[in-house]
């Protein structure tokens, strides 16, 4: 049975309030134990100042946690994609047109932009808190040593932020769980990314060397590892992050940027590198298998970086996107539910090579479910209510599919996480933590800070090829098209497609079904808007283009 060691069930509910200045993101925690109760010990404080953080990374509701979950951070950055789309499918999936509007890039229309704000910024606010505990700990405690408590909340902190101005483009930077008005005032993109990257610098030797994934006294948890992944991927996007006008087609120059990476300067692309390099040298390796990474037992990996610790009694967590994907039929003949929604766009399977049947990448068919004959747990076919062998269609889909032949079995569905038999909740409580961080990635965007650098040559290639190699795939040489091509083989569903799209100029192109619009070529459509209420309130204006 998994457990965070090291964790409560302890839960801080922060209630966001967005309707006036004087209630601006105002907390009114319940549940909670008096605060001379609460925090009495080192204990105390790792359980409740920071447990009830660690437990909202995931989520059991919409628009809550980094992934799992619906109308979040993960479906903004996945079906705004071409990666993934959530068809029309007759009466199914419609759902007011937020799903034709997020992969149109109307994403004025697209209403739980807003909710996914104010999970992330309740989260902030409580990192805000639990900063402030653990200071009055140690004024009263001078003799405990918490700095690394006060180092985990505060990579927490910059995690969030890190999500929000991806996302947003402009974000408060309050430091307080009572922020004013004033220190609500949305700041520029640039001044963000430079706080970010100084507040994940300034906790990094205060963080143990050590495996979050693993089960212990980490298991969960904020380590240097995951402070070094988060400074090669906020690095590497720095040309996107530095730039304040994002809709005049112009963007500083990686290269020229300079950074202080423990004592030594160095341009972006050669920190990027080197963070890169310092969670190498911490141990991580390729899991022998791609399909390790998913397994139910997926914490015995070493490839993992950071994940979402799933348990079907110790968690509420949910994982929903195999849930949504898989045809109903499919679903049931698993013992589970599906809601036959989600599925791959043709330009992904294009990219693995679908079409080319035996040739195709190895991954394909760990990825996705496609094609024919699937199998319940006796061994009998999976049928339609026709009686028909179910198949699916990946190369039918349409953004409506509303009548169609296939509107009911166009597109791959979602493979990637082992099914879990003993999975709960219709299949969403489940034993495979959801992963957020891993090596692959780490090798990836080394080398694609080394050919940024100008750098291409074989120890590039051996970085692409590595990975490329755990799943038998013929080497190819390392240039900037086939990194991106490779992020897409070995991270689809992961939630970094919109991410890796902008850094390379590609996010606004027309692909499946989707035109380019004229919001994409104005550029605004690189942030989504920001929720109106909290303009309101900080007296600050909304991107351009909403």
């Amino acid at each position: 049975m998994k457990k965070y060691i090291a964790y409560s069930l302890f839960l801080i509910a922060a209630a966001l309030s967005l309707v006036s200045c004087d209630k601006f993101l105002e907390d009114t925690p319940t549940d909670r134990l008096p605060d001379s109760e609460a925090y009495k010990t080192i204990d105390d404080l790792r359980h409740n100042a920071l447990g009830a953080i660690y437990l909202n990374i995931g989520g059991s509701a919409n628009s809550q946690g980094l992934q799992g979950t619906a109308r979040g951070v993960w479906d903004l950055n996945t079906f705004s994609t071409d990666e993934a789309i959530i068809p029309t499918r007759g009466t199914d999936w419609y759902d007011g047109g937020i799903w034709q509007n997020l992969f149109l890039h109307r994403f004025g229309n697209v209403d739980f932009t807003g909710d996914t704000w104010n999970y992330l910024f309740k989260e902030v606010l409580a990192c805000n808190r639990a900063i402030e505990r653990i200071d009055a700990y140690a004024a009263l405690h001078p003799a405990d040593d918490v700095s690394g408590l006060r180092a985990e909340a505060r990579a927490l902190r910059a995690m969030f932020l890190f999500y929000a101005m991806d996302l947003y483009g402009r974000v408060p930077l309050f430091m307080s769980s009572s922020p004013t008005v004033q220190e609500m005032k949305l700041q520029d993109r640039s001044v963000a990314f430079k706080h970010i990257v100084g507040e994940l610098q300034a906790v990094e030797d205060d963080l143990p060397v050590a495996r979050s994934p693993r089960f212990g006294e980490y298991y969960g948890r904020m380590t240097r590892n995951v402070v070094d992944f988060l400074l090669a991927k906020v690095l590497l996007n720095a040309e996107v992050y530095a730039d304040d006008d994002w809709t005049d087609d112009k963007r500083p120059d990686g290269s020229t940027m300079m950074w202080n990476v423990e004592g030594n300067m160095m341009n972006t692309w050669k920190a990027v590198e080197r963070y890169c390099v310092f969670v190498s040298a911490s141990g991580y390796s390729l899991a022998a298998e791609f399909k390790d990474n998913f397994d139910i037992s997926n914490e015995e990996s070493p490839e993992l970086i950071f994940t979402i610790p799933m348990d079907i009694y110790d968690y509420s967590n949910r994982f929903t996107q195999q849930f949504r994907s898989l045809h109903y039929n499919h679903a049931s003949a698993l013992g589970l539910n599906g809601e036959n929604g989600p599925c791959a766009t043709i330009e992904a399977m294009n990219t693995f090579g679908y079409s080319k049947g035996v040739d195709a990448d190895t991954r394909l068919f760990w990825t996705y479910y496609y094609g024919n004959i699937f199998h319940d747990e006796t061994g009998a076919v999976v049928t339609l209510d026709d009686g028909s062998p179910l198949t699916y269609y990946p190369l039918a889909v349409k953004l409506d599919l509303s009548n169609d032949p296939y509107e009911k079995t166009a597109g791959a569905r979602m493979r990637k996480y082992e099914i879990d038999l003993a999975s709960m909740s219709d299949g969403q409580l489940r034993r495979n933590d959801i992963v957020l961080f891993r090596y692959a990635d780490v090798l990836l965007m080394q080398c694609e800070a080394m050919l940024r650098d100008g750098r291409a040559g074989a120890e590039a290639d051996a970085l692409l090829n590595q990975v490329r190699s755990r799943s038998r795939m013929e080497s190819r040489t390392a240039t900037l098209d086939n990194v991106l091509e490779e992020r897409m083989l070995e991270l689809a569903w992961e939630g970094w497609r919109r991410n890796d799209l902008i850094r390379f100029g590609l996010f606004t192109r027309p692909y499946t079904d989707r035109p380019q619009t004229d919001a994409d070529r104005h550029g605004y459509t690189l942030v989504f808007p920001i929720p109106g209420e909290t303009l309101s309130a900080c007296g600050c204006a909304q991107n351009p283009g909403y």
